[in-house]
């Protein structure tokens, strides 16, 4: 298990050059905006508008704060929240979003074809990654069994089949999960 501490996440400018992401996590380590395999990152929405375009990238997004309604062309408008489940969409068609209360998002990308992702809340004490890559992205303060304290925007990288077990439930947490897909 690795720690990855919010203060070490890499802050860079969206593709588009509207705002500002954290990039959580890249594969391969240090691949460009246009090179990757599978990102993870959180961004700050304070406004509405388009999202920077992906070529052959499929998206999940879950909104960590604020309220948006996510607009992704060829499906009806989605009003997106803390309470809401993420949302999967291709990353090259055209998206924007109505933004209702300034969002945080978290923001998983996979090359379309090679990998994929899974994303969702943290509901257990005890995470065992079932995936090639398994992250926990903490949005509160966490304690593991072991003794170790986590802050929020903290990230937890498993390899393997680790298993790491929290004290307590995280009051907010994800699970982001990213296989390699069958040749």
């Amino acid at each position: 298990m690795r720690i990855l501490r919010s203060a070490g996440h890499r802050q860079m400018p969206w593709k588009n050059g509207k705002g500002v992401t954290t990039e959580i996590a890249v594969f391969p380590e240090g691949a460009s905006v246009d090179s990757f395999d599978w990102r993870i990152s959180m961004a700050n929405v304070p406004a509405s508008g388009p999202f920077s375009a992906f070529p052959g990238i499929d998206r999940v997004l879950a909104v960590l704060e604020g309220e948006m309604v996510l607009s992704v062309d060829g499906q009806p408008p989605e009003t997106l929240g803390l309470l809401s489940p993420a949302i999967a969409f291709p990353g090259d068609v055209p998206t924007g979003a109505v933004v209702l209360r300034e969002v945080t998002d978290l923001n998983v990308m996979v090359r379309r074809g090679t990998f994929s992702a899974r994303v969702r809340r943290v509901v257990d004490a005890s995470i065992k990654a079932d995936a090639a890559q398994t992250f926990v992205v903490l949005r509160s303060d966490a304690k593991l069994t072991s003794g170790e304290t986590l802050g929020s925007d903290d990230v937890l990288h498993l390899a393997g089949a680790e298993t790491v077990t929290f004290k307590d439930v995280p009051s907010s947490a994800w699970l982001v999960e990213i296989n390699r897909l069958p040749a």
